[in-house]
């Protein structure tokens, strides 16, 4: 890989600047710079190296080492199941697949032994079956492919946006309409390649990103809405909410700091307060359309519940 360095970035140390152009981490960078992997202008040079405007930056990566997920006995809380498809309940806290540093204990593991070799195999050997993501503090329905031919289809539905999803979530602040639509680009963050960001022109590359929301009850400074992907970027739901002012409850990554009643409720917010609730799609096979609901989680209710009680 091979990097021109601009005006805007001449000075930047080595790591830096690859970190910004790469994606990857800067200790990741430290490792391939010390390892030889990296030139610039066809010279080996230290991390700290000052880059300068038009030099030329060499970037080498190693080839991946092969990995396979492993089946493991995880209980899955299954919707629907037919010889093309599983609609699955995933609980908040679990991956959907492994990952560095959440290798086990991910959804993936847990189809692999339920359903053994009927997954399809277009996401690699990592992703068997995935058609799509939620987040791992995330709860919520997601459909998994158990054949190549049901994987395209649901993908193409997907790429349509004709797979409806409906989210339920409870962020701070009030909302003064009751509807609308949030249309702002979204891709990866500037300086926190951990976070995605909505950007400007010229900040970075991003995508097209729509959300709808619906309000469905005002709780004071907090307020329980629906929300709808028109498209499915990368934490989406939280990007644009915190964009808009109204961060979603228990989501360190996009708030603003613990109010008052995250903190008085922290037992209950392991994560954001961000639920699938319901998934639409036509069947891959049949044609036929099918709608899933599933209710929110315990402590999802329970958060409801004291709202209720407070604002009475």
């Amino acid at each position: 890989m091979l990097y021109r360095v601009t005006e805007e970035e001449a000075g930047l140390r080595l790591d830096a600047f690859l970190s910004g152009r790469s994606g990857l981490s800067r200790s990741a960078l430290a490792r391939l710079i010390d390892e030889g992997e990296v030139s610039v202008n066809g010279r080996i040079e230290k991390r700290s190296y000052p880059v300068g405007a038009e030099d030329a930056v060499s970037l080498c990566l190693p080839e991946p080492e092969p990995s396979v997920a492993e089946p493991e006995n995880i209980p899955l809380d299954i919707v629907y199941e037919d010889g093309d498809i599983l609609v699955v309940n995933k609980p908040s806290g679990m991956v959907v697949h492994p990952a560095p540093g959440n290798e086990r204990g991910t959804l993936v593991n847990a189809l692999l032994y339920h359903c053994g070799n009927s997954l399809s195999g277009i996401g690699g050997v990592l992703r068997p079956g995935i058609v799509h993501r939620i987040d791992k503090d995330t709860s919520g329905l997601l459909v998994v492919a158990k054949n190549d031919e049901a994987h395209r289809a649901l993908s193409a539905q997907m790429e349509g946006h004709h797979i409806e999803r409906e989210y339920h979530a409870l962020v701070n602040g009030g909302f003064g309409d009751d509807s609308g639509r949030v249309d702002l680009p979204i891709g990866r963050h500037p300086t926190d390649r951990k976070r995605m960001a909505v950007l400007s022109a010229g900040q970075g590359k991003s995508r097209e990103a729509v959300t709808h929301y619906r309000v469905l009850r005002r709780y004071g400074p907090i307020t329980y809405l629906s929300l709808k992907l028109e498209t499915g970027r990368t934490h989406q739901i939280r990007v644009h909410m915190s964009h808009l002012g109204h961060p979603l409850l228990g989501d360190s990554l996009y708030g603003g700091g613990k109010t008052p009643f995250e903190r008085r409720h922290a037992a209950l917010l392991s994560g954001q307060a961000l639920h699938a609730v319901s998934l639409s799609f036509c069947h891959p096979r049949t044609g036929e359309p099918l709608r899933f609901t599933c209710p929110l989680p315990p402590e999802f209710e329970k958060l409801l519940a004291i709202l209720e009680a407070e604002d009475r």
